[in-house]
């Protein structure tokens, strides 16, 4: 393409037409010369003469010379006009279009500037709305705070009142148990062996924690133990259970009276936080987290409960003194039969544990060497996924290589139509290998799985032969001959 105005004389673009004088009749009229060039547009490419502007792309009527030959040719070219100058001639803007574009700028700053003017009048406006809002809210949370830690003064010294009470009441009921245990204190022993295995059974884990024989016939050694103190050890479990609650309502008041001392002294704390102070910062998101659990109305109420509930443990409390009395009963027979009992349900349990351990222990050996094969088929799967990797490189690079030819060599032959099914074959390939190593890894952590379960359950096993066997070396020390009497 030339650059200066003038048409393009290739042979393959058409037949180039002569203009001389000898090709022209003498006689005839002037015709209109015709442009020497006939475009010929190929696909894919721009068309020719889309540059070129109406003003030099037509051939002028001209009237053809007889005499000089070398005139004609030259009059029918067009003048040479530089890039530049043809291309301004197509860019400008209308004066109208100038006007308007001055004038809507001069509309949007007056518009603009009428904007900000009132936005400033009322930003101002509602800066001292705000700020007033704010140091009344302000006041009026101190004024809420100070109300608040007087209410927390009063029900502080309430229940401060009441657990002294409490106290002293407990420390009284302390003193009739001591002298009923020490009635019973014959059959403290064995009670306490039995319950100390039950304690020690309850350390069993997972599905090994279950209500067998064992537990049953403990459970039955501990009540008939229990019978045999009769009314005296009756009574000595009331007074036990009595106080445990009153221990319960001690730590609720206790529980209560620290929540208070807390919240006076953040309630304080918040009091004494101005907008000069130190500590302040901020908490983006805190106003939308409501962890509040109660309202006046149920806080108040809950200290009120409190209170009432530790005077009602306190007269049961004095209930039960005023009840206490020294009793006791025996009956030797039946403990001695239901230790044997119990001593035969240890054993047999023990045993049973011990078949189901070593089954355990047989399936863990069958899981490990299968889990040992597995990790070998995924390695191997993974070495086959890397051995794809070259040829589907070769592949791949053959192609990007064959997308470099030229023109209409870029031509889908056998070898492009091959290569293209070798590389979808190949990813087929490796996509399907990375399917099975999937699958392969699935069933690993499955077989993982399993064998941490198997040895977790093997573990529990262990763990509950050792302590029945302990519990079977505790109940070795059970009396033989129970000597029961009345402590002065």
């Amino acid at each position: 393409m030339e650059f200066l105005g003038t048409t393009q004389t290739a042979s393959y673009c058409g037949p180039k037409k002569a203009c001389g004088i000898s090709t022209l009749p003498p006689v005839a009229p002037a015709p209109v010369s015709q442009g020497c060039y006939q475009p010929c547009y190929l696909p894919g490419y721009r068309y020719l003469n889309s540059w070129r502007p109406s003003l030099f792309y037509k051939v002028s009527n001209t009237q053809t010379c007889l005499d000089e030959g070398a005139t004609c040719r030259s009059a029918l070219r067009p003048p040479t006009t530089l890039p530049a100058v043809r291309s301004a001639l197509f860019c400008r803007y209308r004066p109208h279009d100038w006007d308007q574009s001055n004038q809507l700028q001069i509309h949007t700053a007056e518009a603009s500037r009428l904007w900000a003017s009132q936005l400033m009048g009322d930003s101002m406006r509602l800066m001292q709305n705000k700020d007033q809002l704010t140091r009344q809210m302000q006041e009026g949370t101190c004024r809420n705070l100070g109300q608040r830690l007087s209410d927390i003064g009063f029900w502080k010294s309430e229940l401060s009142y009441e657990l002294e009470r409490l106290l002293n009441e407990n420390h009284s009921l302390d003193e009739v148990k001591r002298r009923l245990e020490c009635a019973a204190e014959e059959l403290n022993c064995p009670l306490q062996v039995a319950l100390e295995c039950l304690y020690q059974r309850e350390k069993r884990i997972g599905i090994d924690l279950v209500h067998d024989n064992v537990e049953k016939n403990l459970i039955r050694e501990v009540d008939l133990l229990k019978c045999c103190q009769e009314q005296m050890r009756k009574l000595a479990q009331r007074i036990d259970i009595q106080m445990r609650d009153n221990r319960d309502a001690q730590h609720v008041l206790e529980r209560d009276r620290e929540d208070k001392n807390s919240a006076e002294f953040i309630d304080e704390k918040c009091l004494n936080l101005r907008n000069t102070s130190d500590c302040i910062s901020f908490f983006h998101g805190v106003e939308k987290i409501d962890g509040t659990i109660s309202v006046p109305e149920t806080w108040a109420k809950f200290s009120n409960d409190n209170i009432r509930h530790s005077q009602n443990m306190q007269a049961n409390s004095i209930q039960l003194r005023e009840e206490a009395q020294n009793l006791f009963d025996v009956l030797l027979d039946q403990m001695w039969k239901q230790f044997a009992s119990t001593n035969l349900a240890f054993n047999a349990r023990i045993a049973e544990v011990t078949d189901v351990k070593n089954k355990l222990q047989m399936e863990l050996a069958k899981t490990l060497q299968e889990v040992f094969q597995t990790e070998n088929t995924i390695m191997l799967l993974e070495r086959s996924i890397m051995a794809k990797e070259s040829p589907l490189k070769v592949a791949q690079t053959r192609l990007e290589c064959r997308t470099q030819r030229p023109s209409v060599e870029l031509c889908r032959d056998v070898p492009q139509f091959k290569l293209v099914n070798e590389v979808f074959t190949i990813n087929d390939t490796v996509q399907t290998l990375k399917l099975r190593l999937r699958e392969t890894q699935d069933i690993q952590q499955l077989l993982v799985m399993t064998k941490c379960r198997l040895e977790h359950e093997l573990a529990m096993k262990a763990s509950t032969l050792c302590i029945d066997k302990k519990c079977m070396g505790m109940r070795k020390t059970f009396p033989s001959t129970p000597c029961l009497g009345i402590c002065p």
